[in-house]
Formats: structure tokens, C-alpha cells, sequence
């Protein structure tokens, strides 16, 4: 058996420096919650289909279980706990309160980030860029309209009534 290896990383997250030593294997979302005790990114499967552990990653969106940490090396990462400047609340999510777009809250930091990157790349998105934007994170709980409407009002657009 080979024996375990490790290496020294550095990363910005939400605007703070870390340098750490890791072991080559451990994966990033296990380096956020474990070494650097922020828990607000979720492990749900630890195989990349359900989205609570998405992060923006140099701008991109990357599900943090499918990455070593070894391979954020250097770069700029955004986490949920990095979206309220000084305890305010984003248009985002206060959006996500307003329209009851969480229940359990368990894919709500997934949600949250993967809305981020959406609205970055397009700030009025349709409800079908939003759907897609969403795409690869799995609510268990609220059927997905309210998440959509929140993103939609988050935007500044007008959502639609579902009488």
C-alpha cells in the first residue's frame, strides 16, 4: 500500500488567505467544512449528482465533492457563507425567505451558489435559464416553482402568479 502524501495549498476563500497542508486525496468539500470549519456547503451524495456542495470556483461553478482540494490550489473560491457582507442578507437570499423557496434548507447553499453563478452570467434569466442554471441540484422538499420565483423576483423581474 502506498503511503498517504500530502501537500502545502493556498486558497482564497470569500476573501480570506489559507494555507494549509492537505493529503492529496482529500477532497475540497471535506477541506472547506473539516479544516477550515465552514459547514455552510452540504455533503449530500459525495458523488456530484445533488448539488448542496456546489462552490464558484475562479468564477465557475464546480461541485466540491468531485474536486480534490489539491486542485483548487491558488485560486479564488466562493462559498454560501461568503454571499452576506456583515450579516445583510443578498437580494438572493432574502428572495429564497420571501417566496419560500426552502424548506429542510439542506440543498439551499447549493441552490444559493448555483443562483449566484446564474445571475452573474445573466442577471434577467427566463424561467427556463433558470431551470437550467438550477440543473444538477436536487430539492427534496419544494417542487422547484418557489426556487424559480425567488431567482426570478432576485432579478428584478416580476414572477408569475400561479393562482
Amino acid at each position: 500500500m502506498e503511503p498517504v502524501t500530502s501537500t502545502t495549498i493556498t486558497v482564497d476563500v470569500n476573501g480570506t488567505s489559507y494555507e494549509r497542508e492537505v493529503e492529496t486525496r482529500r477532497l475540497l468539500i471535506h477541506f472547506l467544512r473539516d479544516d477550515l470549519d465552514l459547514t455552510g456547503s452540504h455533503v449530500g451524495c459525495d458523488t456530484g449528482n445533488c448539488g448542496a456542495c456546489s462552490v464558484i470556483l475562479d468564477g465557475q461553478l464546480v461541485k466540491s465533492c468531485m474536486m480534490l482540494a489539491v486542485q483548487a490550489d491558488g485560486s479564488k473560491l466562493e462559498t454560501v457563507e461568503g454571499l452576506a457582507a456583515d450579516g445583510e442578507l443578498t437580494q438572493l437570499q432574502q428572495s429564497f425567505s420571501d417566496h419560500h423557496a426552502l424548506q429542510c434548507g439542506y440543498c439551499t447553499p447549493g441552490m444559493l451558489m448555483s443562483a449566484t453563478a446564474l445571475l452573474r452570467q445573466t442577471p434577467k434569466p427566463s424561467p427556463d435559464e433558470i431551470k437550467k442554471g438550477i440543473q444538477g441540484n436536487i430539492c427534496r422538499c419544494t417542487g422547484y416553482w418557489n426556487i424559480v420565483d425567488a431567482v426570478t423576483a432576485a432579478s428584478g423581474q416580476e414572477v408569475e402568479s400561479r393562482d
